[in-house]
């Protein structure tokens, strides 16, 4: 396929603006807030919520050329960019996070992204570590054999991306005060924040231990728009102790949520995010009278029934 065939990521019909929806949950109207469902899950099928919002400028970027990108075994952004690479007759290849794994039976999500297409490069992790240093990514890229490809970041987030997410706030406009998301690499919190109407603020979930993404967030709004936009803020107590932790009460909390309001409710972010806000409602940490609006940006992984 040459480069000025490629389709682009308009081809594949998204569902744009993404539906707002409200939920009556007793958890937040007793204490006079509104709760609404920003359902970017469902703008496509397989290219999911922000994954759609931060690929599809990288995508058109790529024109045509292997798109190369990084993450761990359960990547939900390694799965999206190979969904995406089959769909739009792209080369993919995924730089994954652990040397051991290549002598290991492929788990679900990787196993997903190999029969979308993908080629697998396991890496050790010591490199992994240094992958954006130019040394060590052109090495990369050389025993990937794919030296003239274009590089997406882990997470997906750079300035492309960034730019792309603003669209997510704009599409709020007026209707929440509140906007929360979980966060992996900060690249959606920083595009939405920026797009988000005055008087609006946006709230942040990491989803990983460590206190570093306040920091990262400011460098790819710097990278994006020359400087920090938007009012934003992260609440770091709602990791349950890092990336892909599940626990018991979480799990839990997730069932609960869908068994009220028929939201399925994707465990490793999204459970994390409504946690949270639960939990900040109960301590009164919003006014009376403000509308929240917590953005779903993936579904359950294998996809529920």
């Amino acid at each position: 396929m040459t480069r000025s065939t490629a389709p682009g990521p308009a081809a594949l019909s998204p569902r744009l603006p993404s539906p707002l929806q409200e939920v009556a949950d007793d958890r937040f109207t007793r204490r006079g807030l509104r709760l609404l469902l920003k359902r970017d899950d469902l703008i496509h099928p397989e290219l999911i919520g922000n994954k759609w919002r931060k690929l599809a400028p990288n995508l058109r970027a790529a024109a045509g050329r292997t798109v190369v990108t990084f993450g761990g075994a359960y990547s939900n952004h390694l799965r999206a960019t190979a969904a995406a690479g089959r769909l739009l007759g792209l080369p993919t290849v995924g730089v994954v996070r652990g040397q051991e794994l290549a002598e290991r039976p492929l788990n679900p999500s990787l196993a997903r992204c190999a029969a979308d297409g993908m080629r697998l490069h396991f890496t050790d992790r010591a490199t992994y570590r240094r992958k954006a240093e130019p040394e060590t990514l052109a090495a990369l890229l050389r025993a990937a054999g794919a030296e003239d490809a274009h590089v997406v970041p882990e997470g997906g987030s750079n300035a492309l991306a960034v730019r792309g997410c603003r669209a997510l706030g704009e599409e709020l406009g007026e209707h929440a005060d509140v906007v929360a998301l979980a966060c992996g690499t900060g690249g959606t919190l920083a595009g939405l924040a920026a797009g988000l109407a005055p008087g609006r603020r946006a709230l942040g979930i990491p989803v990983l231990r460590g206190g570093f993404l306040a920091a990262d967030i400011e460098a790819l709004q710097e990278r994006a728009f020359g400087a920090r936009r938007g009012t934003w803020s992260l609440d770091e107590r709602f990791h349950f102790g890092g990336y892909a932790r599940v626990p018991a009460e979480l799990d839990a909390f997730a069932e609960d949520f869908t068994a009220r309001h028929g939201v399925p409710v994707e465990r490793l972010y999204v459970a994390k995010l409504l946690y949270g806000l639960v939990t900040l409602a109960a301590e009164d940490a919003f006014p009376r009278g403000t509308a929240i609006a917590a953005i779903i940006t993936g579904t359950p992984f294998p996809p529920t029934a």
